[in-house]
């Protein structure tokens, strides 16, 4: 009965979501007011993306490219580079990072508790970056962390 009311919930849900789009008018809240797991799912949009075009010139195969950029947008992969970047956190982007590594989720079996609150703080901070239209901001953070993660997978050939 609970899996019913629930599936019922989600129908819910997703039909006013649907029916939200067809109003014009509508805006984005707040950045401030969007659940950190939400703002994780953008920035894993972000963060996807960049590594993929990033992984462009290195392979004409598709597979090359989409085991590189897999292992490279994975939650273990982002936790290093959250690691190195969080010293560099400005006060607002730190408020951020904690709502992500905070956020209650299911953690998958491919990474630890810590290695999957670290991403999901990292895919959070990118989300927040890019719906705040920080882009210089956004575009140091992807650099530095594709540099972080390229060094990491390297040197663990």
């Amino acid at each position: 009965m609970v899996q019913v009311m629930e599936f019922t919930q989600y129908q819910f849900l997703k039909q006013h979501a649907l029916e939200v789009l067809k109003e014009d008018g509508k805006t984005i809240p707040p950045v401030q007011e969007i659940n950190p797991i939400v703002l994780a799912y953008i920035g894993d949009v972000v963060f996807s993306m960049y590594v993929r075009l990033r992984l462009l010139p290195t392979s004409k195969q598709v597979r090359v490219i989409h085991d590189l950029g897999s292992k490279m947008v994975s939650a273990i992969c982002q936790c290093q580079a959250m690691e190195s970047l969080q010293e560099e956190l400005s006060d607002a982007e730190q408020v951020v990072f904690r709502r992500g590594r905070n956020a209650k989720s299911t953690v998958p079996k491919s990474a630890s508790v810590h290695e999957y609150r670290m991403a999901t703080a990292f895919e959070a901070l990118l989300g927040y970056l890019f719906l705040e239209d920080e882009e210089a901001r956004l575009e140091e953070i992807l650099d530095k962390s594709f540099a972080v993660i390229t060094e990491k997978l390297l040197s663990h050939k």
